[in-house]
């Protein structure tokens, strides 16, 4: 790994299906290794599956099968930056099916538990318009929303 600085993301045993997700669902991202434990430890025997080495988007990870120890909380998130409504749909969609659950405001767990926000560009410029009446509007329009709805916000801001 190249980068100083790697996240770390705790899984009990389903890393490696997981990031296989994850780097399915955007460009500039693949696993890189997949690494077996030489030893039995307290998550698994000799030879599954320890950690995982990924880049998502880009940036580096590192999963570990750590065991049932350490759970994910909102406390954390991946915040992903759409360029438009057919991609926070598409990433919306993937991210909640088979098991995962919405949130307000653009935010979402997936099937692991892990927290995102899926955040159109266009949200952060409407919240944060020089007019103060526009990004108010903005926000308020986004407090109602759970996945964000461009469209709705560009009528939120409209009539201003």
């Amino acid at each position: 790994m190249a980068n100083k600085i790697v996240p770390c993301l705790w899984f009990d045993g389903d890393a490696e299906a997981a990031t296989a997700f994850y780097v399915s669902l955007m460009p500039d991202s693949r696993v890189t290794a997949v690494n077996r434990s030489p030893v039995d430890t307290p998550s698994g025997p000799a030879g599954s599956v320890l950690t995982v080495q990924f880049v998502l988007a880009g940036q580096a990870y590192l999963a570990l099968n750590g065991g049932p120890a350490f759970r994910f909380t909102e406390a954390v998130s991946f915040m992903v930056m759409t360029e438009d409504q057919a991609e926070t749909d598409r990433l919306w969609d993937a991210l909640i099916a088979d098991g995962g659950s919405e949130n307000d405001c653009g935010w979402l767990k997936d099937r692991w538990g892990l927290s995102w926000q899926i955040t159109p560009r266009r949200l952060m410029d409407l919240t944060t318009d020089p007019d103060p009446a526009r990004a108010a509007a903005a926000m308020q329009a986004m407090m109602t929303m759970r996945k964000i709805d461009i469209a709705a916000l560009d009528r939120a801001v409209a009539d201003l």
